[in-house]
């Protein structure tokens, strides 16, 4: 499901027990210097993330000063998120002239501890080749390295490295649990162009060698993926990114079906294993 761009006021765009992707939870934030935004999910695990601009977060007596940093958009900076507990009472105050903040989560009942990712505790993959039009960056933010901290939940910022090309490539699927071939796995994206006039396209397709459908992505753009097959791809000329939210029904490693008619291109693709190893 695609969802336009819109002005949610602070509200949540993929709420609690959504009907298409109830795995997931997604908001995006916008404050100016010295607002305050408060909230706290019963049954989900989330992760705060600065689009862009700087803020302070107190997850119930865990602070973290000057969280992000990035200026004008996701490409002018790293990443930081802060990890937090199911139910857990929030407030992040802004402390740039403005800030746009994501805040990610997935369905999770147990309560963890609350911490910080800062830009050297990312997770980086780059993968895929010019030739082929798959090259692209991968930056983790609740990846790999935070396997044993988190429940069901990860967090990434993909990028396309160069103007043109697709992502999400080979097919590939994961909305059914059975193991050890494939997890149940919702997804939400939030994509972003360079130039932010740029658009692109997200494909599914349901069941291999059927017609699917496509939508029309643009900058703020948000995509609901409860199952099928979902490569997309961005026009020539423009640079393509994208928040994703992952929530695991029964577990945190994602484990993608590759669609058969395509599944020989694994081994076309420069990097791809390694892509898929990170996704735990």
């Amino acid at each position: 499901m695609h969802i336009p761009p819109f002005e949610n006021k602070n509200n949540p765009i993929v709420d609690v027990d959504d009907s298409l992707v109830p795995l997931n939870y997604f908001n995006i934030v916008k404050l100016k210097k010295g607002d305050a935004f408060e909230y706290a999910v019963p049954g989900y695990e989330t992760c705060i993330v600065p689009a862009t601009g700087s803020i302070d977060v107190n997850v119930e007596g865990f602070k973290v000063d000057g969280l992000g940093g990035r200026g004008v958009d996701v490409w002018d900076g790293e990443p930081e998120g802060v990890y937090v507990p199911s139910a857990a009472k929030t407030e992040f105050v802004c402390t740039s002239d403005e800030a746009e903040i994501f805040v990610a989560g997935a369905k999770y009942d147990k309560v963890l501890d609350a911490f910080a990712v800062r830009k050297d505790e990312l997770d980086l993959v780059q993968y895929g080749s010019d030739d082929t039009k798959t090259h692209r960056k991968i930056k983790h933010i609740l990846g790999q390295k935070q396997a044993d901290k988190v429940g069901r939940l990860l967090v990434s910022e993909l990028y396309t490295v160069g103007q043109g090309g697709w992502s999400g490539f080979p097919s590939h699927k994961h909305d059914t649990d059975r193991l050890p071939d494939e997890t149940r796995h919702d997804e939400t994206y939030n994509f972003r162009f360079r130039p932010n006039y740029g658009s692109g396209v997200q494909m599914l397709q349901r069941e291999d060698n059927k017609p699917g459908d496509a939508y029309h992505i643009v900058d703020g753009s948000t995509i609901c993926l409860d199952k099928g097959y979902h490569p997309c791809a961005v026009l020539p000329g423009y640079e393509m990114y994208y928040f994703t939210i992952l929530g695991g029904l029964s577990q945190r490693s994602l484990v993608q079906y590759f669609q058969p008619t395509h599944a020989a291109q694994l081994h076309t693709i420069p990097g791809i294993m390694d892509m898929i190893a990170k996704f735990k």
